[in-house]
């Protein structure tokens, strides 16, 4: 009985594969802290060293792999994630990550920094954003030509803009015809001018029909002359009203096509709302009414904007029609009735009062000396 007392004792000291003494305090804490780390952070890729053998004592984590005997060690660089360093932080441990070949020890959690905003999604939720703004708009516009949605209407406004669409295509009529009317009295004048220096030669060539070739060879080159400046008061008449339709009308309606989309946004997200606050109000659709309803404000304030820009626009522009239009008119009726009652001062003088300057024949031309 005396013998088997050191026996027992004896078995009861646990022993390593190398036959050295294992410490159950140690050997219980590499285990808690093994069963503690995340999958992707496993021992194969750590040391593990404890300084104390009590449990509550703090233990350092570094990032590499285990010398071996064949292998010199190597360094590695890992990212643990947020759950992991919390919970090795609330275990009383630190976290070593060697950067740039230097290793340095932060004790407590570690704080992660927040990630940097990546282009390629900001992009994409520009994208998402205009899908959807897209995708309200287009079916707005199919619920109105279908007649199931309503529309915001403004009867003095679209009353206004129809006027303006109307008079628009029946000044490019006048326009139109106005330049055929140039290019028909060019050709008139330029033929005139031809059968004039005609007259002149046959004048000069035949004495017994000098008389009679002189002057018609006058009368023509003095319509040639007030063709020419009929012409210049046509070709001014055209300038301006295709100044007036071309570019101030057609301003007008771009900002007029500006006016019509934010009402068809407007209307979009004022029916999306409406859907809204028809439906149940509860936690998940509260969030979804009150988003709703900050973009309705923001398209509505985008269409008070608008149609105020239209509605100004709309009375420049018919003050500025009245006033061009008149003097235009004005000149357009003098000059074609001085030209055909052949009052040759009356078509200058109609030239002098709206300030016309003829051009003379050959004076785009550049001379001789500025050729050199």
């Amino acid at each position: 009985m005396a013998q088997e007392s050191p026996k027992n004792s004896a078995a009861e000291i646990p022993v390593t594969s190398n036959g050295q003494l294992e410490d159950s305090h140690e050997h219980s804490f590499n285990r808690d802290l093994k069963c503690s780390l995340p999958v992707g952070l496993g021992l194969s890729e750590t040391k593990i060293t404890s300084h104390g053998f009590d449990g509550a004592k703090e233990g350092v984590v570094e990032a590499g792999q285990f010398p071996s005997s064949s292998a010199s060690p190597k360094s590695s660089v890992i990212s643990p994630s947020s759950a992991a360093a919390s919970r090795l932080a609330g275990q009383g441990c630190d976290l070593i990550i060697p950067t740039g070949g230097r290793t340095q020890q932060k004790s407590g959690p570690v704080v992660l920094a927040d990630e940097v905003k990546n282009p390629a999604m900001e992009k994409l939720e520009l994208v998402r954003k205009w899908s959807l703004n897209t995708y309200k708009c287009t079916r707005q516009i199919i619920s109105e030509k279908l007649g199931r949605g309503s529309r915001t209407v403004d009867l003095e406004l679209e009353a206004q803009i129809d006027i303006l669409r109307d008079n628009k295509k029946k000044y490019e009529n006048v326009l139109r015809l106005a330049q055929t009317l140039s290019t028909q009295l060019f050709q008139m004048v330029h033929t005139q001018r031809q059968l004039g220096d005609a007259f002149a030669d046959l004048s000069l060539k035949s004495l017994e029909l000098h008389e009679e070739f002189g002057y018609n060879a006058d009368t023509q080159k003095l319509l040639a002359k007030n063709g020419e400046t009929l012409l210049g008061a046509i070709n001014f008449f055209i300038a301006s009203v295709n100044t007036l339709v071309n570019k101030t009308i057609e301003d007008t309606l771009l900002t007029v096509k500006q006016y019509e989309s934010a009402r068809i946004e407007y209307d979009a997200y004022r029916t999306d709302l409406e859907e809204l606050n028809l439906g149940p109000r509860d936690a998940n659709t509260l969030p979804k009414i009150e988003q709703s309803q900050q973009l309705f404000q923001v398209h509505k304030e985008k269409y008070d904007k608008m149609r105020n820009d239209v509605s100004i626009k709309l009375k420049f522009l018919e003050e500025n029609k009245v006033k061009v239009l008149h003097n235009q008119l004005v000149l357009f009726h003098n000059a074609i009735a001085a030209y055909f009652a052949g009052n040759q001062k009356q078509l200058e003088q109609t030239l002098k009062q709206f300030h016309i300057k003829l051009k003379t024949p050959g004076a785009d031309a550049p001379s001789w000396l500025e050729e050199q």
